[in-house]
């Protein structure tokens, strides 16, 4: 049967790069900022979290009828807080659906790097990826809830 894996990082930590690397044969990439970017572009005002919602919503329901087909998924959102990645695991686990999580663990040096280099590339078009300024960037990284090493299978330590 195949299998979920859940990518989990902070913002702009790598985690597209990554999930790039890993699609391969029989296996999808879903990602939320693709379908948002292409949809809405860059600024969906105060919509944007509801849309993100209802985004996941829909892929956790496509993911469904791609693993039935046979094709492994990876999803790629940050499942930035505790309760989204135990939601995503009881969502797989209660459909007996293999799924394993996948943290991308940076530093915040580097983490600062690749902010920077994100946004250049966005500021310059090199990119479809939403810029994240210094406000945006603190407000994410309040967000976020680092997995314990019970949530995590596979550290990917950057």
């Amino acid at each position: 049967m195949a299998k979920v894996i859940l990518i989990c990082g902070k913002i702009c930590s790598g985690k597209s790069t990554y999930a790039k690397r890993l699609v391969e044969k029989n296996t999808v990439l879903l990602s939320v900022d693709e379908i948002m970017l292409a949809l809405f572009g860059m600024h969906v005002g105060d919509k944007h979290d509801e849309y993100v919602e209802r985004t996941e919503k829909y892929l956790f329901n496509k993911s469904l009828e791609i693993i039935a087909a046979g094709i492994n998924v990876i999803l790629d959102w940050g499942l930035w807080t505790k309760s989204e990645r135990i939601y995503a695991r009881e969502f797989y686990k209660t459909r007996n659906i293999e799924c394993e999580l996948r943290y991308i663990d940076i530093c915040d040096e580097t983490w600062k790097l690749r902010l920077d280099k994100r946004n250049k590339a966005v500021s310059t078009g090199e990119i479809d990826a939403y810029f994240v300024d210094d406000n945006l960037a603190a407000k994410f990284n309040a967000i976020f809830e680092a997995p314990d090493n019970d949530e995590i299978d596979v550290r990917i330590k950057e």
